[in-house]
């Protein structure tokens, strides 16, 4: 199965689904992470070309922490993603045509800002305008209308998963990719005053304990036809 992770900016994934995608890994699925913004607006020190090369590094590591095959990145800058620019759809469409995904995974409806929540309506148009033949990009039309699953948002506010998966085993290995995002645990220290992996481990436990294991993340299916299948998708 081909499993392809839709995320905003270059730590997004790791944040809200890595611990499931390093299972998907190890359980011999292939990985590909996607990330729409460059993340070039998050530092107070470092300038926006600099950064952006930076965070592209960042997600580098992070993603062969993980297993991913590969890592693509839309290079958008951040605060601009929109929904409705064309560009950027036929752009992601392609992202799909070319990787033919069995899943995707991507941002909640109900994220905590615009990029966020940019990301989440267009992977949704997107995924749906890749399977129309006379919508014409570099890669030919894939059939398929892709089930999506949404991530936790940050911190877990306003979202109420409906599928959870342990992540017990692969916690280190989520820890271990987001550390990799030297420039945003720096970020989230100076201008939140947050130790951002002791953030995340807390509500990976918080999910854990919401379904009797150690670490778990939590998933939402987008119940849309046909998005819906008779089978579990995520592992």
């Amino acid at each position: 199965m081909t499993v392809l992770a839709i995320g905003c900016h270059p730590d997004d994934l790791e944040i809200g689904c890595g611990g499931t995608l390093a299972l998907y890994v190890k359980q011999g699925h292939t990985v590909v992470m996607c990330h729409i913004a460059n993340g070039d607006m998050g530092h107070k020190i470092i300038n926006s070309h600099e950064l952006k090369d930076i965070r592209a590094k960042e997600a580098e590591n992070a993603a062969n922490i993980i297993g991913a095959k590969e890592v693509i990145s839309l290079d958008v800058s951040d605060l601009t993603v929109d929904s409705y620019n064309q560009e950027i759809v036929k752009k992601l469409v392609d992202v799909i045509r070319y990787t033919k995904p069995d899943v995707i995974i991507t941002h909640s409806t109900e994220d905590y800002m615009k990029d966020h929540l940019e990301v989440s309506k267009l992977v949704f148009d997107a995924s749906f305008s890749s399977s129309i033949p006379n919508y014409k990009t570099e890669n030919e039309a894939y059939e398929n209308i892709v089930p999506i699953y949404y991530m936790d948002t940050l911190a877990g506010v306003n979202f109420l998963p409906t599928e959870y998966v342990d992540i017990s085993d692969t916690i280190d290995i989520k820890l271990q990719s987001i550390d990799s995002h030297q420039s945003q645990i720096k970020w989230f220290k100076d201008h939140d005053g947050i130790d951002f992996l002791e953030f995340v481990s807390t509500v990976s436990k918080f999910r854990g304990l919401q379904c009797g294991v150690r670490f778990a993340e939590g998933f939402r299916l987008c119940n849309t036809w046909p998005r819906v299948v008779a089978k579990r998708l995520l592992p």
